[in-house]
């Protein structure tokens, strides 16, 4: 079996690291935004099993997060969401084809790309936490620690920690065991564990082949494409580019060396620019890289493109057979779970900033960390930039 190729327990188990990112987005944008679930996860299997067919290597695909946020917040409608999408698909083609991501990186130091996958991991540590307690926003807007599952506590304490908890102490266990990975463990136990404490399962569509309806929701209008300029687009670039793009090139050249050799900055653009112009025409949400998803897939064992393969086929045959009733399948598995999973995630991603050797640097890096925390993390990247060519510029030592 080659090895940019392979398929056993521990590529599975990696291929299911950064569910906790994906899916409660995903769903959420599904069930606020009506948003299609056959055309938002056939997309999603799609672009895994093209994205790791070319790139040779494990990649991985996630919801661009600000867009998705500010849409469930705001219960937006799907015309501009999916203007979103076109919008993005189109920066993102200029900005690889004309070399400008090239530019961007030359001018962005390194001290800046450890800040933003520091404060990104920072972030899936605290929203996995959330998830464990109860308290994110999704899990606020069902009223409930555990949305699908039919009882929400176990005396005083709410089901999502006690769930969370057995869930935290198995992957510790297992974190580095390849005959169990705790990855695989922890997922198929959180389904398990969702069908026995009566996950609400609705197949009301029932089993067959769907195929995804082009542009389900007709052409966006004008209004729909200048709002999500300025709402979504314009937030979102800055993240794309610091984390998506930037720091996520730089890990996977951590991780693979010279296996990486096709994810360049350039690469990376014109990858998910395609990306999103598919999922324009299907419907579904807009989608990217990201530093924090091939952390968590690496977490878990991931390895080569094998994981992209498998996580691939499972997404689009869960979409292609049961359409619409994908979210019911997916909603076995308890969001305490998935909160497990991005808590480790972002730990793997914090690590990086230990290759950092001098003060200023580590001052920019946790700059953006406190920035990001208490605003965003476009404002964080921004304001690193700002302040690394100014110590750069002048210097300073801090």
């Amino acid at each position: 079996m080659s090895e940019r190729f392979k398929f056993d327990r521990l590529e599975l188990a990696g291929s299911l690291g950064d569910l906790g990112t994906l899916l409660p987005i995903a769903i959420a944008m599904i069930l606020i935004n009506g948003i299609s679930p056959l055309g938002l996860f056939f997309s999603i299997g799609l672009y895994y099993i093209i994205s790791g067919i070319y790139f040779g290597i494990t990649v991985p695909v996630q919801p661009m997060k600000v867009i998705g946020a500010y849409a469930i917040a705001t219960a937006m409608a799907p015309g501009q969401i999916l203007a979103s999408s076109l919008l993005m698909g189109i920066f993102l083609l200029v900005a690889g084809l004309t070399g400008a991501i090239d530019l961007i990186r030359k001018a962005t130091p390194q001290a800046v790309i450890r800040g933003v996958q520091l404060s990104t991991g920072a972030l899936l540590i605290s929203g996995g936490v959330k998830f464990i307690i109860g308290t994110s926003k999704f899990q606020e807007l069902q009223n409930a620690a555990e949305p699908y599952l039919s009882f929400q506590a176990v005396g005083p304490m709410p089901l999502s920690l006690v769930i969370g908890a057995i869930a935290a102490v198995i992957t510790l266990l297992l974190l580095d065991n390849k005959k169990f990975p705790a990855g695989l463990i922890v997922v198929i136990g959180g389904l398990l564990a969702g069908l026995a404490l009566g996950a609400r399962i609705d197949f009301g569509g029932g089993l067959g082949l769907h195929v995804p309806k082009f542009l389900p929701f007709g052409f966006p209008e004008g209004t729909d494409f200048t709002f999500a300029l300025f709402a979504l687009v314009l937030p979102q670039l800055p993240m794309s580019l610091g984390n998506a793009v930037l720091a996520y090139t730089d890990l996977s050249r951590q991780y693979f060396g010279d296996l990486s050799g096709r994810v360049t900055n350039r690469g990376a653009c014109v990858s998910m620019a395609l990306a999103n112009f598919f999922s324009f025409f299907v419907g579904g949400m807009p989608m990217c890289h990201g530093a924090g998803g091939l952390a968590a897939h690496y977490r878990f064992g991931a390895r080569t493109a094998g994981s992209n393969i498998m996580i691939g086929l499972i997404f689009a045959v869960l979409a292609i057979f049961f359409g619409k009733d994908i979210v019911s399948v997916l909603n076995l598995l308890p969001m305490a779970v998935l909160g497990v999973l991005l808590v480790f995630a972002g730990a793997q991603l914090t690590l990086t900033i230990m290759d950092l050797d001098k003060r200023k640097d580590f001052f920019v890096a946790t700059l953006i960390l406190g920035i990001t925390l208490a605003s965003n993390l476009a404002a964080g990247f921004i304001a690193g930039m700002i302040v690394a060519q100014i110590l750069k510029w002048e210097k300073l030592t801090v």
